[in-house]
C-alpha cells in the first residue's frame, strides 16, 4: 500500500513538475509543493474515500481515484488557491493524470499476470 500510494503522489509530483517547466516556471520545491497541493489533498481524500488501501493496484478503482483527485483538485485550486482552472488546463489533467493513475496500475496488473504465469 504504501509503494501504491508513492507512485500516485509521484504521478501529481512528476504533472505539475513537467507543467511548471514547460510554463517556464520554477521547479523548485516551494513551487512544485503549492501548485501539486490541492491535487495532493485531493489524492489524499479519494484514497480515504475508496478505501484504496483496500485494492491499491486495482485499475477499476484507479478510475473512481482519478475522478475524485482531479475534480476536486479542480475545485480547490480555483477556490482555494485561487488558481486558473482553464479549459485547456482541465483537459491536459485529465488525460495525463488518467494515463499515470491507470497506467502504472495496468503494467503492475500486466506485470504481476508474466511472473504467475512464468
Amino acid at each position: 500500500m504504501p509503494a501504491a500510494l508513492a507512485a500516485d503522489v509521484l504521478a501529481i509530483v512528476a504533472f505539475v513538475s513537467i507543467g511548471r517547466r514547460n510554463h517556464d516556471e520554477a521547479v523548485d520545491a516551494s513551487g512544485v509543493v503549492g501548485t501539486a497541493a490541492p491535487f495532493l489533498l485531493a489524492l489524499g481524500l479519494g484514497w480515504l474515500v475508496l478505501r484504496l488501501w483496500q485494492r491499491p493496484t486495482s485499475t477499476e478503482w484507479a478510475l473512481g481515484l482519478w475522478a475524485i483527485t482531479l475534480t476536486l483538485g479542480m475545485v480547490l485550486r480555483k477556490v482555494v488557491w485561487d488558481d486558473g482552472t482553464a479549459t485547456a488546463f482541465v483537459i491536459v489533467a485529465s488525460v495525463v493524470l488518467f494515463v499515470l493513475f491507470v497506467g502504472w496500475r495496468s503494467a503492475f496488473t500486466w506485470w504481476q499476470g508474466r511472473r504467475t504465469n512464468d
